[in-house]
């Protein structure tokens, strides 16, 4: 089950963390996207964001590539270890094309941004990526509220699974696979197959 992190609701635009070894330049980052509206904190440590994370979470989280004895992409496991929900974005100053694909494909990066910063194409990135994070959330809290029995059920569905089948690979008659899934569907606030595959992404 996904950690439940007190992330504020989105305050027009979102919470940001921005993480640079260069605290300077953390911090004018920071002061642009606060400019923007962008609740924001500047870290120039992997390590005290990660120490201040569980209390402080945050929608987004902007991070540079190369970071002394870090890598970003390390950073960011960690990061997803306390919060599989917040969107990370990184920035680097030495970009290359096979960092661009890893940080998409096998990091989850919302974006791969060269430095200096475009101002306009982070913001649009933290708009898609906090746009992103607050639904996976609130999808999260949905989830959350179904039994384990449900939670199999939902599972089983977004598999392609009919009645039939689940009865059969749960031990369990067809009514009673009837009420699960009408239970999964009222908590979950769906009425199609479909939608619960969305909320399951």
């Amino acid at each position: 089950m996904p950690h439940r992190l007190p992330v504020p609701e989105p305050a027009a635009p979102g919470t940001v963390h921005v993480l640079d070894d260069d605290s300077d330049l953390a911090a004018a980052v920071a002061r642009m996207l606060g400019r923007r509206g962008f609740v924001v904190r500047a870290f120039d440590d992997p390590a005290a964001l990660l120490a201040a994370y569980p209390g402080e979470a945050a929608h987004a989280v902007v991070s540079d590539v190369m970071m002394g004895d870090w890598h970003g992409f390390g950073f960011a496991e960690r990061l997803r270890a306390l919060d599989r929900h917040v969107a990370i974005l990184f920035m680097t100053a030495w970009p290359s094309a096979a960092d661009a694909v890893d940080a998409v494909r096998r990091h989850g990066g919302i974006d791969y941004l060269d430095k200096p910063i475009d101002e306009d194409r982070l913001c649009a990135s933290l708009g898609e990526g906090i746009a992103w994070s607050t639904a996976a959330r609130a999808a999260a809290i949905r989830l959350g509220d179904l039994s384990p029995r449900e939670r199999q059920v939902f599972d089983l569905m977004v598999q392609g699974h009919g009645n039939k089948a689940m009865a059969g690979l749960l031990g369990l008659s067809p009514k009673t696979i009837e009420d699960h899934r009408a239970a999964v569907f009222h908590k979950t606030r769906t009425q199609s197959v479909a939608q619960l595959i969305a909320l399951s992404r």
